[in-house]
């Protein structure tokens, strides 16, 4: 058997060289590590020279080797290129009068590694027999004959008694799929062999080493002579022909008794696909040229082998796109068939083979075929959402992705599912039925390894009878080609469902454009009317007192509703922030702005809730200046409010330093709006108290009522200017400023210019695309930037990251009202809804100026 032999030099000088070595019969091996055409011998090489030790003890190798030698194996080792590469040389004269040997030279760290065997005989026209081998193998018609051509081959130049083609599965397990064998032994064709049989350290070595052969099990290993080279490391022996193998290997060998054995690599696309696995149950050493030429045929099959499955991909490929153009066409006349599960199974199965296929789209569903329960159908939607977004995903067992899978295994146990669009996910799914079949394992698959004698060590199975396994709860796997099959009809049904949503995206614009414009004549018939009753009551102010208080407390409250109502149609009927609203008010009935104290997170609230606290808020003023707190010069109110535990807002006021107060004697119609509003019209809670120290109320706004807050961003107070005020954000906000505001609308773009110039930047710049955005930065830095979130057929983000490494605050911008998906490095950056008002920006700009790696990205949509 081949074994280890290691040479190790540690001077190239005339001294005695100090030579790791171990000779054995079937040839030698040396490691040379310094100049060793002038490094003397001390090992003892009289098994393959037939002279004494004391012949060539001390005399330098190149007076061991012939000078042809010497120069052969000096320019071999310069033909060296790449890390596993090795060379070979058949029938040299290593010493004169000695056999010819067949040598391989290859590297390993810095020594440079000379293996040599006896020559045995040339095949003689080695050219003239590869062709042969591979015209044979190239006149197979389909993947089998393939396989067994290649085992024949192979087994016809290392005449052993059994040659096997041995392919990978994913779960790492293989599987005979050919088999060359010598009459009257059995075959294991169609045998499995757990993933356990060759460790992961093995395949890694398969991978370097292309060909292994261990010519005789019993032969006896012969030691390193010593261990270590100077600088105390092991040779690293895993390109080494001449190698001993693991004693566990050996056991495992024994086991099936199999006397010598020889492997071939088989890899594909970078992988290792498989292994030609050859057993002989005697020794059998072929030499070195059947072994290069066998390792060559396997090189030159595993290239077939890889044209041939890239040839059935293309054919998938074209089949695919040929049912892309179909399925196109088709929708392009007739939407509905996108809905049609029938016609898509019809479509989808001639290029995937499948038993159903279920349709998810918007959160309805519909079933071609055999198909899971509709509940079972939503938990697999559910589990399919947490998987990646925006990849095909496949599986032929459900019950891995799923609890319970079993129960419906019988109509789908495997499933592609094919993602449509990104979120919310929509999918077209495809199921098959279990397939309920006979594994055959050489051996119990389940008991593989045992610890046993060779210490804590796994020791090799100890029986291969063939073991049936009954599997169930599984389909047919989806292969690598139908997967990229998946991959293209995936782009084509999302280019489908992008045209569909294109088109509804239109008619929906149309539909809003003619809403948008009911709504804002809507709005200004209300404000007329408003007027027109605000008008009367005026006109109409009674000579009684008692009627004129009347008459003015309801114009207040008309008042009240107007300006609520002017708020919330400003944002085309949005959401709008409470402390406008309390800020109005305040203005509304002349109270100096540290008056009114607030104190909490900005919050947005819905129109209706916002109409009722108007009146609300209203009420609690006029009772104030009237009765509490701000009817004494040293009183003040506070007003502060918080999230609870559901999302509900909660918030309280409190007069505070005013006169003492007593619980009035009957109820009137201010208190009525305040305790039952609340509850009545937005399903929430209200509760008042009339202490001494002053009166108190706490209500409870429903989540459904409020609007995401801007969490982490104060609240802004800007100037009054009286009653029925506009708020006017300070005109220095970006006073000094240099912004930069990329738009890629020219109507938005000079809305936005005049806002911000309004707030005081010295210097606008404008961009309408990424490239342009990036070449102001690039010219000079601005100190804050504005962006326009969708620029076309692009996003800002790239402009976003220019920003973020130069430390530039910014802030992003959407006409949509959902939230873009945020790169990671971007989440918790401001984001402000169009239309663009000086309010909206300037609340943004006040959190993006103070702090702006600590913002919130939610909506502005004041």
């Amino acid at each position: 058997m081949s074994t280890d032999f290691a040479v190790d030099l540690t001077n190239c000088d005339r001294e005695p060289i100090h030579i790791l070595g171990a000779i054995q019969p079937s040839g030698f091996l040396l490691a040379l590590t310094a100049d060793w055409m002038v490094a003397r011998a001390s090992v003892n090489l009289v098994q393959f020279i037939g002279r004494e030790v004391a012949d060539v003890l001390g005399l330098p190798l190149g007076e061991v080797f012939t000078p042809q030698a010497v120069h052969d194996l000096r320019n071999r080792s310069a033909m060296l290129r790449g890390n596993d590469a090795v060379e070979r040389m058949f029938g040299i004269e290593l010493v004169q009068g000695c056999v010819p040997f067949d040598v391989a030279v290859h590297f390993s760290g810095s020594s440079v590694v000379i293996e040599a065997e006896p020559s045995r005989g040339s095949m003689g026209d080695v050219t003239g027999i590869v062709r042969s081998m591979f015209s044979r193998l190239d006149q197979c018609a389909d993947m089998a004959s393939f396989y067994r051509m290649g085992a024949r081959q192979i087994r016809s130049l290392v005449q052993f008694d059994r040659v096997m083609v041995y392919k990978f599965a994913e779960d790492g397990s293989g599987e005979v799929v050919a088999e060359a064998v010598r009459p009257g032994i059995g075959q294991f064709m169609g045998l499995r062999y757990p993933a356990s049989d060759i460790p992961a350290q093995a395949r890694q070595l398969y991978m370097r080493n292309l060909l292994r052969v261990i010519g005789d099990v019993r032969a006896e290993p012969v030691p390193i002579v010593p261990g270590r080279d100077e600088t105390g490391a092991p040779l690293d022996l895993s390109l080494s022909l001449l190698r001993s193998v693991s004693p566990i290997h050996i056991e495992y060998l024994k086991n099936m008794g199999v006397e010598a054995s020889l492997s071939i690599s088989i890899i594909v696309e970078g992988k290792l696909w498989g292994l030609f696995a050859c057993h002989h149950y005697g020794p059998n050493n072929p030499n070195f040229e059947r072994r290069a030429i066998a390792e060559l045929f396997s090189q030159m099959f595993c290239m077939r082998l890889e044209s041939r499955e890239r040839q059935e991909t293309m054919d998938f490929e074209r089949r695919a796109r040929d049912i892309s153009d179909q399925l196109l066409g088709a929708v392009a006349s007739d939407d509905s068939l996108l809905r049609d599960p029938d016609w898509l199974a019809d479509i989808l199965t001639h290029a995937i083979s499948a038993d159903g296929v279920g349709v998810w789209l918007s959160g309805s569903y519909a079933f071609s075929g055999q198909c899971p329960p509709t509940d079972d159908f939503r938990r697999i939607i559910r589990a399919l959402n947490t998987t990646a977004a925006g990849k095909v995903y496949a599986t032929d067992r459900i019950g891995a992705l799923i609890p319970n899978a079993e129960a419906f295994s019988d109509k789908a146990a495997g499933m592609l599912a094919i993602p449509i669009s990104r979120s919310p996910r929509d999918y077209v799914v495809l199921f098959r039925q279990e397939m309920v079949h006979s594994v055959r394992w050489a051996g119990d698959p389940h008991k593989p390894v045992d610890y046993g004698p060779n210490g804590p060590r796994l020791t090799p199975r100890q029986s291969f009878a063939e073991w049936k396994e009954l599997v169930r709860g599984r389909s047919k796997p989806f292969t690598q080609s139908e997967l990229r099959v998946a991959e293209t009809l995936r782009a084509t049904l999302i280019e489908v469902v992008l045209r569909l949503a294109d088109e509804a995206s239109s008619e929906r614009q149309q539909a809003s454009d003619r809403q948008e414009l009911l709504i804002a004549e809507l709005n200004h018939r209300v404000r007329n009317i408003l007027g027109l009753i605000r008008g009367l009551i005026r006109q109409s102010q009674p000579s009684d007192p008692a009627l004129a208080g009347f008459v003015k407390m309801i114009d207040g409250r008309i008042h009240a509703l107007a300006r609520a109502h002017n708020q919330i149609t400003e944002d085309h009927w949005g959401p709008a922030p409470l402390q406008s609203l309390i800020d109005a008010e305040a203005a509304a009935f002349m109270v100096e702005e540290d008056r009114i104290r607030s104190n909490g997170a900005s919050v947005m609230l819905n129109p209706l809730a916002y109409s009722t606290m108007a009146l609300v808020l209203h009420e609690l003023v006029t009772n104030s200046t009237k009765y509490g707190s701000l009817s004494v010069k040293e009183g003040h109110v506070a007003i502060d409010w918080d999230f609870g535990p559901k999302g509900d807002l909660r918030l309280r006021w409190r007069d505070v330093g005013g006169p003492p107060v007593t619980q009035p004697e009957r109820q009137g119609f201010g208190t009525t709006i305040i305790q039952r509003s609340v509850p009545y019209d937005l399903g929430g809670e209200a509760a008042v108290r009339f202490l001494e120290s002053g009166f108190e109320a706490d209500f409870c706004i429903p989540k459904r009522h409020v609007a995401e807050a801007l969490t982490g961003m104060r609240a802004i107070k800007f100037a009054k200017s009286g009653p029925g005020h506009q708020e006017e954000p300070p005109q220095d906000l970006l006073a000094g400023q240099r912004v930069l505001l990329v738009e890629d609308s020219l109507i938005i773009a000079l809305d936005a210019e005049d806002i911000v110039a309004r707030l005081g930047a010295q210097d606008v710049l404008t961009a309408s695309s990424v490239d342009s955005a990036l070449d102001l930065i690039a010219a000079a830095p601005p100190s804050v930037a504005i962006l326009d979130i969708n620029l076309g057929s692009t996003t800002s983000f790239a402009i976003a990251d220019a920003l973020l490494e130069r430390d530039v605050p910014f802030m992003f911008a959407t006409g949509y009202g959902e939230q873009a998906k945020f790169p990671d490095v971007h989440r918790g950056r401001p984001v402000v809804q169009k239309p663009y008002t000086i309010g909206n920006i300037a609340r943004a700009l006040v959190d993006v100026l103070r702090a702006p790696d600590e913002t919130a990205r939610e909506p502005d949509g004041n």
